[in-house]
């Protein structure tokens, strides 16, 4: 008798983490930082190797980061341009930037500069970035259209934008949306690595 009402309260419970993972979906947004412990997860497919397989930084490059969390990938992107690149941490929540800076500021590392702010909105030049990497951050922006839009503007001729993408994210966007998104701003896709489950897809503008 005992196990029914435990059957019960489980299937309540799970209603209960699919009815939240649906409203996160139809109402994107950051994760929250006192959330953090989800984005200082492994990140299975979407590994540090592969995004750099992927991106291909190189010494003295300045590579933007849309949505660094609490800075998974940030810390291994400053250290793969060197102390004459520069990486540029963006994110809408201060406390996140804060928190990345804090251990950038422990590893020693002093090539990463914080800017607080709106995807839709980015606060730098036309064709002022070799490059931009987001991972699991576009399905938060609500008008991801203008986010898209707005990278393709900041990007160099020939510069490169990494999207990676993992399944179970309640956010996930599929490699055939992001490559749809980029087409739609001047991007075209030039390679993907990885799963549909997990991937990062590299998006280029035109010379």
């Amino acid at each position: 008798m005992a196990s029914r009402p435990l059957a019960v309260a489980g299937a309540v419970g799970a209603g209960g983490v699919l009815a939240a993972a649906l409203w996160w979906r139809k109402n994107p947004s950051a994760c929250p930082y006192s959330q953090r412990f989800w984005v200082d997860a492994p990140h299975p497919l979407i590994t540090r190797g592969r995004l750099r397989e992927v991106l291909r930084p190189r010494l003295g490059e300045r590579i933007l980061e849309l949505g660094v969390g609490t800075g998974y990938y940030s810390l291994d992107l400053a250290e793969w341009v060197g102390s004459s690149g520069t990486i540029e941490l963006f994110d809408i929540q201060q406390e996140m930037l804060d928190h990345v800076m804090g251990r950038a500021s422990d590893a020693g590392l002093t090539n990463l500069v914080p800017t607080q702010g709106d995807a839709v909105s980015l606060p730098y030049p036309d064709g002022s970035m070799d490059a931009v990497a987001l991972t699991t951050v576009l399905g938060e922006i609500p008008d991801r259209e203008a986010a898209i839009a707005e990278i393709a503007r900041v990007l160099k001729p020939g510069g490169r934008l990494v999207v990676g993408e993992l399944f179970g994210d309640p956010h996930f966007t599929t490699p055939r949306t992001v490559e749809r998104l980029g087409s739609a701003a001047g991007l075209f896709c030039e390679e993907r690595s990885g799963p549909w489950l997990g991937s990062f897809t590299r998006l280029g503008k035109p010379s």
